[in-house]
């Protein structure tokens, strides 16, 4: 009866290896299925990362580079440019990023009603703005907000209202580009929301109307709350697109006027690719890593669902 009992265990263990053997030899081929995307990711993300941050210990005179040490980030509290660019992403974040997203889930949820008619029309629509290209946009805005000639100032004539100088003035320039952000993105976003109200399950409509709760109280308390996941991740990537912003604001306005519109990705450039200062350039994209990723880890809590 022993001798049963060992063998059957010496035959089980010898089963445990053959199979631990097998799912070693299946992952080999995984492996390799794996490796030209690590190579990817290797050549052209880590490396130019680990690159960039080497970079911005060191200042280039001359052709020739020279350790400084924090030399460079020192530099950021002294340059009144990197606080002007900050401030004027604030302003993205404050009201367009808000607006944009409150834009997004109104249409999300109009879009999202069974009574409304035509609603893969209007969908296709809203959506049609994302799927232009930046620069494209971007130039057709700057003629279109042309002090002279342009559509929009040719329209305002008609109603009496004198020409306004949309990219040469200060807060002009700042409403022009929150404009043209807010037409390019809140179809792309409200996809995503609408996406979200359609795993809403029908019960919890049905309960809240139950309950005696009406249209505002329905979105208040059950759409909202149950869209906060998508909310969450919607707000994140905007604010993210908010402190990259580029292409938008260098073809409206190239950061003027006054630097009204300098963003700090776009004074990146301008030290990096017309000063050559690749150092300074390094320091300031590393400070916006840092400033992006607690920015998101707040957004993160504040959303998050309260135990």
């Amino acid at each position: 009866m022993v001798a049963t009992s060992l063998a059957v265990r010496e035959r089980s263990r010898a089963t445990t290896t053959r199979r631990r053997a097998l799912g070693q030899r299946l992952q080999r081929p995984g492996a390799w299925f794996v490796l030209p995307a690590a190579l990817l990711l290797a050549v052209f993300f880590t490396y130019p990362l680990a690159s960039s941050l080497w970079q911005s210990f060191f200042a280039t005179s001359g052709g020739v580079s020279t350790w400084v040490g924090l030399e460079q980030y020192a530099r950021l509290f002294e340059d009144p440019l990197i606080g002007k660019s900050l401030a004027n992403a604030g302003i993205l974040l404050v009201i367009q990023v808000p607006l944009m997203i409150g834009l997004a889930v109104g249409l999300a949820y109009l879009l999202n009603q069974s009574w409304l008619r035509f609603r893969s029309g209007f969908r296709l629509l809203t959506f049609l703005p994302a799927v232009t290209t930046l620069v494209a946009y971007a130039v057709v805005f700057r003629v279109m907000l042309a002090t002279d000639g342009g559509a929009v100032n040719q329209l305002l004539a008609l109603a009496g209202v004198a020409p306004i100088d949309w990219l040469n003035d200060e807060w002009w320039a700042r409403v022009a580009l929150i404009a043209a952000i807010t037409w390019r993105w809140t179809g792309y976003n409200m996809v995503i929301i609408l996406a979200g109200l359609q795993s809403i399950p029908a019960e919890l409509y049905e309960a809240a109307r139950i309950d005696g709760a009406g249209r505002w109280q329905v979105f208040t308390r059950v759409v909202i709350p149950q869209l906060r996941p998508v909310l969450i991740f919607t707000t994140v990537t905007s604010t993210i697109g908010a402190l990259q912003l580029f292409d938008e604001n260098w073809i409206l306005t190239e950061g003027g006027p006054n630097d009204a519109t300098l963003t700090p990705v776009l004074y990146l450039y301008k030290v990096g690719f017309r000063q050559f200062d690749f150092g300074y350039a390094s320091a300031i994209a590393w400070l916006l890593v840092v400033l992006t990723a607690i920015i998101a880890v707040i957004q993160f809590r504040l959303m998050r669902e309260k135990p």
